[in-house]
């Protein structure tokens, strides 16, 4: 059997997880609310006879195959894999997150030399800083410069302002 080649089974769990990205596709400009209710008419069903096929189709493949272990892995972690259909705001899969982190993966040789523990943590803190400043649309050098100038005069109570997700160049006011 060709290796580069999908076999039929999981060709077939491929089509159906294609169908509910399409719908995450036609959905994905609308609010959270719109999402969960498009969620639970449309990819509901399709992930109820997804789950129906996966253990139907478990019993018909070798136990110890490739595809078997995808199989179990699928129906073992099936609650967080649904859970999407409850909340809006959540994303069909984590991807984002993954490409973020991807930055941290490569670079993480460069961190032994971070000098000490301390140093690590304050470089790890800057990480997370960046990538949620992307992650939110906020180009990150803009709101370091920005974020590091008002900070020393910036009010306490107001702080939450200043968060990758909050900012607007402010001024205090």
């Amino acid at each position: 059997m060709n290796q580069g080649a999908p076999s039929p089974v999981a060709q077939t769990a491929l089509l159906r997880i294609h169908e509910l990205y399409e719908i995450e596709a036609e959905i994905k400009d609308d609010p959270p609310e719109q999402k969960m209710l498009a969620r639970q008419q449309r990819a509901a069903p399709l992930l109820e006879s997804f789950w129906t096929w996966l253990n139907d189709t478990r019993a018909q493949v070798a136990p110890k195959s490739a595809i078997a272990k995808a199989i179990g892995y699928a129906l073992k972690r099936w609650k967080a894999l649904t859970l999407y259909l409850q909340e809006g705001h959540l994303g069909i899969d984590n991807n984002p997150v993954e490409r973020a982190l991807r930055g941290v993966a490569i670079g993480r040789k460069n961190f032994l030399f971070a000098g000490n523990d301390a140093g690590g943590e304050r470089a790890a803190a800057f990480y997370t800083l960046i990538e949620t400043c992307k992650l939110n649309g906020v180009e990150p050098f803009a709101y370091l410069c920005d974020v590091l100038e008002k900070l020393p005069t910036w009010p306490n109570k107001r702080l939450h302002e200043l968060l990758p997700w909050n900012w607007k160049n402010l001024t205090v006011s």
